[in-house]
Formats: structure tokens, C-alpha cells, sequence
């Protein structure tokens, strides 16, 4: 693994992303991704971190002088370049479906690619300074075809993304937050993301796995086949000795002191 720099810290994955300068997505890049997102479903592995391993920088974009390259090669695009989408939309939805959360800590500009790769992640850190997020492909003659007018118009909705996307705007990480791309801006992205996967770690990985199989399953159908999914992964929890646990440790808090343990609980998620 050349270009994904990875280290394991008691069952949270960090992987970084290097390829200096500028820390371009590229085909080998993605196809590194591709092999280490299987690595990551071992039961071992709690929560997963992306982040980049060049200063100031997350994944910039994908490589344009790849692009041109496939571009010119026009019989090739038109026979194998749906496959090739393919094969790239595949390794970022089965980021997204790890049974587990995925962290971005966007350590700076992230575009195009790069913002495709955040956008399948769980949650968003900004890193606060003086980055540039967005999807800038139609101003270069193209669109973002690696899930950008897909998973964005489900994140901030149909009328936002088309606007975003079609003037090619480029947003800071306080624009980002605003608009609900990023969930936290903070001083170091990676140092934040640590300490959110540290009190994930803490939480019930089957839970975990159900809430996220519940909300992604469940936003791509109707309402109906959406509380279908939800109550049967509501019941994968209850099914767990883990939940008969838990519940049994609040229900055993007098009345008056529920509220405060909640608050702990949450504490633990929230850490500032």
C-alpha cells in the first residue's frame, strides 16, 4: 500500500492519504482504497478515520491529467468507462456500508474526488483555515461522476445541489457547516476525529451497524420499506445481550438520576 499510509490505534483505523504535492486522487489511489475497505470490515476494526497525509490538504480533487488521458482515448471511455465508474462507485458505497462509523477529518482542500470520498464517509471534521471545499467538474467541461450529484442531493437536497454544482461553487469550512456538508469545524480535524472515534469505540458496534443500515437503506425507499428496514434492525438490537446490558444499568439509576446518566452517556460523543 503506497499511497494510503495506515495505522491502527486499538481498533481505530487512521488512513491517510499521501501523494504529494498537491495529494491528487488517482486510480491506484482508489484501488488501494478498494482493498483496504475489505481489510476493514475484521471485528477488531471499531471505527475508521480518513484524512490527509500532506499539510493543508485532504484529497485536493481527482487527477485531471488522468481524466484528460481517458478522455482522449475516446474508444476506450466509450466501452470501458462504465465499468470504470462502476468500480469507483463501488469502492465508495462500500465505504459508506461498512458495518461501522467512517470519519473524514478533511485536513484541508478537498474537491471534486476528494469531496465525493468525504461525502461517503459518516461524518465531516473541517479543519477551520483556509480551504476550499466543492465540486468545481462542470467548470472544466464535465460533472462529478463519482457519486457528487448523487449522495449531495440526498445530503442538502435537490435545489442546493443543483446550484452548488452547476455554478461550480467553492465553499470554506464555515459556509460548509452552514449548509450542512460538514458536521463540526475544528482547529485540527484529525485530533477531533480521534476523539469522536474514541467514544464511539465505547458504544455497541451492533447497534452501530443497525442505525446505520436503517437510516442508508431506508432514505433510498419509500416510507413504508423504510420503517420495514428500521424494525428489523431495531430488533437485531434488542436481540444482543449487550442492549439487555445497557438498558439494565439505566433502568437500575434511581428516577431522579436518568437524566444525568443520558447526559453522560451523550458527553461521551460530544467531548469538547
Amino acid at each position: 500500500m503506497a499511497m494510503w499510509q495506515v495505522e491502527n490505534r486499538q481498533g481505530i483505523v487512521v488512513a491517510s492519504y499521501v501523494n504529494p504535492p498537491m495529494n491528487y486522487m488517482t486510480a491506484e489511489g482508489m484501488n488501494e482504497l478498494r482493498e483496504l475497505v475489505e481489510t476493514w470490515r475484521a471485528p477488531e476494526v471499531r471505527v475508521v478515520i480518513l484524512t490527509g497525509g500532506v499539510p493543508n490538504r485532504f484529497i485536493t480533487h481527482y487527477s485531471v491529467e488522468e481524466l484528460i488521458e481517458s478522455a482522449r482515448n475516446r474508444p476506450l471511455m466509450m466501452n470501458m468507462g462504465r465499468a470504470w465508474l462502476h468500480h469507483h462507485n463501488a469502492t465508495l458505497t462500500n465505504l459508506r456500508d461498512l458495518p461501522k462509523p467512517v470519519i473524514a477529518a478533511m485536513s484541508g482542500s478537498t474537491m471534486g474526488g476528494g469531496f465525493e470520498t468525504s461525502l461517503s464517509c459518516d461524518i465531516r471534521i473541517a479543519q477551520a483555515g483556509d480551504f476550499r471545499y466543492g465540486l468545481p467538474e462542470v467548470t472544466l467541461g464535465i460533472l462529478p461522476g463519482g457519486c457528487g450529484t448523487q449522495r449531495l442531493s440526498r445530503l442538502i437536497g435537490a435545489g442546493r445541489a443543483i446550484d452548488f454544482i452547476l455554478r461550480g461553487r467553492i465553499c470554506k469550512p464555515e459556509e460548509a457547516l452552514a449548509m450542512g456538508i460538514v458536521h463540526e469545524v475544528a482547529a485540527d480535524a484529525k485530533a477531533r476525529a480521534l476523539e469522536i472515534a474514541e467514544a464511539m469505540c465505547k458504544l455497541s458496534p451492533v447497534a452501530i451497524a443497525e442505525t446505520k443500515r436503517a437510516v442508508y437503506e431506508g432514505s433510498e425507499v419509500h416510507l413504508q420499506g423504510g420503517l420495514e428496514i428500521e424494525g428489523d434492525a431495531f430488533i437485531h438490537t434488542m436481540l444482543t445481550d449487550e442492549a439487555v446490558e445497557i438498558m439494565e444499568e439505566y433502568v437500575a439509576q434511581p428516577l431522579e438520576d436518568r437524566v444525568k446518566w443520558l447526559e453522560r452517556t451523550r458527553a461521551l460523543l460530544h467531548p469538547r
